[in-house]
């Protein structure tokens, strides 16, 4: 049997390491949100040779009146130019500024559009499920593990959870923050979906664990450490199967779908990643530690 407690203090360094560089991320990169959030247009294209330098691409733009743009570079070849409210005739010629320059790939452009009040309303909405979700998790649990009560209290089951949901995003968040920084990559819709799964799949092998522990402390004999590790063992193969079932199906789409799943896969891989760490880890021993910190303080 593995005694995953007993190096619990690696974890927990490791663990913080890797927290505070997303947290860093997080807030000095900031997240790219794409235009379902703010509103905007956004203008995708791709040269057919060689991509011109920035300066002759913003040249390009103030000849057409197209002044408060901002772009960056994709790839090799490809070229995103976002924009705020702009008028009818404005968007208009931003699209074509592009769609008839001959050096353009037509079959590569895209161009969209969202008015900054449904911009806004996705973003409320937005918040307002994740908050409902969260809610929702904390009940569950709460009823779950209700009778539990020793040696450790049931609501410290509760908890455990919570930082482990926080643990298990804000690693993609983080991720996420960076490539937005440095290569182009925008939090989305279908991200914040990635997301609130990553919410379930985290819940999912917590649970796993704690209900583990919960039947083991009613008919098994030892020190709660003993019974935690023991839980962790026996349902670590499990936590493996569902995680690793999930995640080869998630590498195809985005090594062979299409672009605008990538993301999505991605953050949904490394929330996988990080609930299956979190859970086997992170959950058990941070309630041994809590219980013994208890202890010693009684």
């Amino acid at each position: 049997m593995l005694a995953f407690t007993k190096y619990s203090k690696w974890y927990f360094i490791i663990t913080g390491a890797i927290t505070a560089t997303c947290i860093f991320s997080w807030l000095y990169f900031g997240l790219d949100l794409g235009i379902d959030f703010t509103g905007g247009s956004v203008l995708k294209f791709e040269y057919v040779t060689e991509r011109p330098k920035i300066e002759d691409i913003s040249q390009k733009l103030a000849a057409a009146g197209l002044t408060k743009i901002s772009f960056k570079e994709e790839g090799t070849k490809g070229v995103i130019i976002k924009t705020g409210d702009i008028t009818e005739e404005q968007r208009k010629a931003l699209y074509e500024t592009f769609y008839n320059d001959s050096t353009v790939n037509r079959d590569a452009l895209s161009f969209d559009k969202i008015g900054s009040m449904i911009g806004g309303e996705t973003k409320r909405k937005s918040m307002f499920a994740v908050i409902l979700s969260l809610i929702a998790i904390i009940i569950y649990i709460a009823v779950a593990f209700k009778k539990v009560s020793r040696p450790v209290k049931s609501w410290k089951y509760g908890i455990v959870t919570l930082l482990m949901l926080c643990h298990d995003i804000l690693l993609p968040i983080g991720i996420m923050a960076f490539l937005g920084r440095f290569f182009g990559h925008e939090f989305t819709i279908p991200i914040l979906t990635a997301l609130l799964t990553v919410l379930g799949a985290s819940v999912n092998n917590s649970i796993v664990v704690f209900d583990r522990v919960r039947e083991n402390l009613t008919k098994a004999s030892g020190t709660f450490k003993e019974i935690v590790d023991t839980s962790i063992n026996q349902t670590f193969t499990r936590c493996l199967n569902s995680s690793l079932t999930a995640l080869f199906p998630l590498l195809a789409i985005y090594f062979w779908g299409g672009q605008s799943l990538k993301d999505f896969a991605l953050v949904l891989m490394l929330g996988i990643i990080a609930g299956l760490y979190s859970a086997v880890l992170l959950a058990g021993p941070i309630l041994v530690k809590w219980h013994e910190w208890h202890t010693r303080k009684a």
